[in-house]
C-alpha cells in the first residue's frame, strides 16, 4: 500500500479523498493555487505545495507542476478527484513514465473513453446502444448548422472533452446551432484545453441515468447499480439519487451488463461511470458518455452499497483485487444528494462570490446525514473555481423517507454572506413531479420557465410564518428591555399589538402576549402557542408550535425578518402599532434609474465587449461576455438601443451591478 498520496485537486473532493487516505493510514499532500492558500484542503493535508496563480490554467491544470510537487514531497501516487486533470490521458501517461501511480484508470482507457467522440465509436463496436449523431470533430459554426439540419432538430452540441455541463448546448434551430457551437468551443477551450465539438440527436423527455463501475487489474469488473441524475439545470446536475425510481430490475441488469462490456473492451481498471439517456415508457436506453473518474455524486452509491469508492480506487491502484463479486453487492435503501452551490436562485441562478459569514451545515442525529465540503465559516468563495459549496447527502430505508430527511436537512443548513440554492433545492423536494418520481431532465426548465422566486413555493400554512415572525419580534423587544444602563422610568415595555407587513405591502394585525415561558400569538382568529429558546443573532429558530416541533432559518435586518421554511422564503416586516403609524407618514424614495446601463449581473471576468460607441443594437444581439466560475455568460440587449460609451474593458474583473455599457 502507498505511504503517501498527492491529491491533484481542491475543495470538497480533495478533502473527501484525504479523509479516506487518513483512515487507511496514508499520508496526504495537497496542492493549491495562490487563491487557495487558506483553503480547508490545505489545512487537512500532511504537506502542501503552492503550484501557481489563481486561474486554474496556471495552476491546477498544469501537469508539470503537479509532477514536480510529487517529486518534491515523495508522493508515490496521485488521486485526481474530478475535473481538472482527472480525465487527461497525457497526464496519466506522464505519471506512469515518471514512476508515479495514477489513482484511476490506465492512460489508454482514459484516452479511449474520456474522449466522447472516440468512446461513441468504441461503444458501437462493443454493441452498446448509442444515440444517432455526427461523431467527428466539427470545425466551423456553418458546418455545425449543416450537420444539425441533417440530423434533425433538436440536437445536442457537445465538447469532446466536456463534463459537468460545460461545453454543452441544446439547439432547436439554425441560429441556436450557430451560437451554441461558438459558445461550446470557447467554454471547452477554457475549461478543458480541448475545443473539439461534435453533435448528436437530442432525445426529448429523456432521463439521465448512470451506472457506477469498479474494476481491478486482475480482470474483475462489476457495476454498483445506478444513479438517477435527471434533475438538472442547464445540463448540470442538481439532485442525484440511487437507485432510480424509474428502472426495474431487468433494465438495471441490462444497463449494468452493457456498461461492463464497454469497460472491459478498454481493459478498464478503477472507478468509472457509464452515462445513459433513457427515454420513453419502453425504458429504451442509449450510451451517452463514460466518465473515467470519480463522480461528484458517488456518495449516494456509497450509501446504498456500504462501499467506500475512494478506498477501492486506492486499493485497485495499488494492485489489489476487488474483495467482492457482482452477486455480493447489496442495494440497501435509498440515498439522495443535493448540490449546494454559491448561486442566487432568485436572480436567475447567477454566481455568488464572497466571504462565508455564516456556515452551519445540518448535524444529523445519526450517520444517515452526510455533508461533504471544502469550505468553512469565514472562508472565501472565489470567482475562479466551481460554484459548489457542499454536497448534502441523506440515506433512508425508502424514497419517501430519504425525501423527508433531505427536507429537514435543507431546512437546517445555514449559509450567510453569499447566496445559495438551498431554497430552490427545498422547493424541488416538495414538487409533486419530483415526489412522484415521474420526471425527466426537462423538469426544471418546464416548471420554472420564468425563473424561480419565493412565490413559486406555496407554504402549507403561511399564517404560521406570520405568527412566528411576530413572536420573534416580541422576543427581540423583550431582550432590549433587559439591556443594562437604561434610565429608571424610561424602560421600553412592548405592548401586545403588532402590525405585520408582507412582501405584497399588505398589513395584518397580530396580537402577541407572553405566557408559560413562551408566546401566544393570535392572527386571523387562530391561536399559536410558540415556545423557543431563540437568542437574537442566532440563524436558526427552533422550538414548538402548538406542541409540534419546528425548525426554520431566520435573518433579521431592522424590522424585517427573512424566514426560510420548507423551501418558502418569506420577507415579513413586524412593527408595534405605533411604529407602523409613524412609518406610514414617511415619504417614499424612488430607486435610481439604471435602465440606460448594462450592469454586470454577477462578479466575474469581462472576456468580450461586442459593441462600439455609436453602434445601433437590436434586441437579442450580444453585448458582452462574462466568465465566472468556469462558465461563459452571454449578455444580450433586452431592447433596441444605441451605444453611448463603454465603461469597462475586456480583461477587467467586474463586481455585481458594475456598469459595462451606457446607452443613449
Amino acid at each position: 500500500m502507498f505511504k503517501k498520496i498527492l491529491i491533484a485537486n481542491r475543495g470538497e473532493i480533495a478533502c473527501r479523498v484525504m479523509r479516506t487516505a487518513k483512515k487507511m493510514g496514508i499520508l496526504t499532500v495537497a496542492v493549491y493555487s495562490e487563491a487557495d492558500k487558506d483553503a480547508m484542503h490545505v489545512a487537512m493535508a500532511d504537506e502542501a505545495v503552492c503550484i501557481g496563480p489563481a486561474p486554474s490554467k496556471e495552476s491546477y491544470l498544469v501537469a508539470e507542476k503537479i509532477i514536480a510537487a510529487c517529486k518534491q514531497t515523495g508522493a508515490e501516487a496521485v488521486h485526481p478527484g474530478y475535473g481538472f486533470l482527472s480525465e487527461n490521458a497525457a497526464f496519466s501517461r506522464t505519471l506512469e513514465e515518471q514512476g508515479i501511480v495514477f489513482v484511476g484508470p490506465k492512460h489508454y482507457s482514459v484516452a479511449a473513453m474520456g474522449d466522447k467522440i472516440a468512446s461513441k465509436k468504441l461503444a458501437l463496436e462493443a454493441k452498446v446502444n448509442v444515440i444517432p449523431g455526427y461523431n467527428d470533430a466539427i470545425d466551423t459554426p456553418e458546418q455545425a448548422v449543416d450537420i444539425a439540419k441533417g440530423i434533425g432538430y433538436p440536437v445536442m452540441i457537445k465538447a469532446s472533452a466536456g463534463g459537468g455541463g460545460k461545453g454543452l448546448r441544446v439547439a432547436f434551430n439554425d441560429k441556436e446551432a450557430h451560437e451554441g457551437f461558438a459558445s461550446c468551443k470557447t467554454e471547452a477551450k477554457n475549461a478543458f484545453g480541448d475545443d473539439r465539438i461534435f453533435i448528436e440527436k437530442y432525445v426529448e423527455e429523456p432521463r439521465h441515468i448512470e451506472i457506477q463501475l469498479i474494476g481491478d487489474g486482475h480482470g474483475n469488473m462489476v457495476y454498483l447499480h445506478e444513479r438517477e441524475c435527471s434533475i438538472q439545470r442547464r445540463h448540470q446536475k442538481v439532485i442525484e439519487e440511487a437507485p432510480s425510481p424509474f428502472l426495474d430490475a431487468a433494465t438495471r441488469r441490462a444497463m449494468g451488463e452493457q456498461a461492463v462490456a464497454l469497460a472491459k473492451a478498454v481493459n478498464y481498471q478503477s472507478a468509472g461511470t457509464v452515462e445513459f439517456v433513457v427515454g420513453g415508457k419502453d425504458k429504451g436506453f442509449y450510451f451517452l458518455e463514460m466518465n473515467t473518474r470519480l463522480q461528484v455524486e458517488h456518495p449516494v452509491t456509497e450509501f446504498i452499497t456500504g462501499l467506500d469508492l475512494v478506498e477501492l480506487m486506492i486499493r485497485v491502484a495499488a494492485g489489489e483485487k476487488l474483495p467482492f463479486t457482482q452477486e455480493q453487492i447489496k442495494l440497501d435503501g435509498w440515498a439522495m444528494e443535493c448540490r449546494i452551490n454559491a448561486e442566487d436562485p432568485f436572480r436567475g441562478f447567477l454566481p455568488s462570490t464572497g466571504r462565508l459569514v455564516k456556515y452551519m451545515p445540518p448535524i444529523g442525529k445519526d450517520s444517515s446525514v452526510r455533508v461533504d465540503t471544502g469550505v468553512y465559516e469565514g472562508g472565501e468563495i472565489s470567482m475562479f473555481y466551481d460554484s459548489m459549496i457542499a454536497k448534502l447527502i441523506v440515506h433512508g430505508s425508502t424514497r419517501d423517507q430519504a425525501i423527508a430527511k433531505m427536507r429537514d436537512a435543507l431546512n437546517a443548513f445555514v449559509i450567510r454572506g453569499v447566496s445559495s440554492n438551498i431554497s430552490f433545492q427545498a422547493a424541488l423536494m416538495q414538487h409533486p413531479r419530483f415526489v412522484s418520481g415521474d420526471f425527466n431532465t426537462g423538469l426544471i426548465a418546464e416548471e420554472y420557465a420564468k425563473g424561480f422566486n419565493a412565490s413559486d413555493v406555496p407554504h402549507d400554512d403561511p399564517a404560521m410564518l406570520i405568527a412566528v415572525a411576530a413572536a420573534m419580534h416580541r422576543q427581540y423587544l423583550e431582550r432590549n428591555t433587559r439591556i443594562s444602563g437604561q434610565m429608571p422610568g424610561h424602560e421600553f415595555a412592548p405592548g401586545a399589538d403588532f402590525v405585520v407587513r408582507l412582501e405584497d405591502g399588505a398589513d395584518h394585525e397580530v396580537t402577541v402576549t407572553t405566557a408559560n415561558g413562551g408566546w401566544n400569538v393570535t392572527f386571523a382568529g387562530d391561536p399559536y402557542e410558540i415556545r423557543s429558546d431563540w437568542q437574537f443573532g442566532q440563524p436558526l429558530y427552533q422550538g414548538t408550535i402548538n406542541g409540534e416541533p419546528f425548525c426554520m432559518q431566520v435573518e433579521r435586518r431592522n424590522l424585517k425578518y427573512r424566514l426560510f421554511h420548507w423551501g418558502k422564503q418569506a420577507d415579513i416586516m413586524v412593527m408595534t402599532a405605533r411604529a407602523a403609524h409613524l412609518q406610514a407618514l414617511m415619504p417614499h424614495k424612488a430607486p435610481p434609474d439604471t435602465s440606460k446601463f448594462l450592469l454586470s449581473p454577477m462578479p466575474g471576468l469581462l472576456t468580450a465587449v461586442a459593441v462600439a460607441p455609436g453602434q445601433e443594437v437590436k434586441a437579442g444581439e450580444v453585448l458582452a461576455k462574462i466568465e465566472a466560475m468556469k462558465m461563459e455568460n452571454v449578455l444580450k440587449a433586452e431592447r433596441d438601443c444605441i451605444v453611448d460609451k463603454l465603461l469597462a474593458s475586456p480583461g477587467e474583473s467586474l463586481a455585481v451591478d458594475q456598469a459595462i455599457i451606457a446607452f443613449k
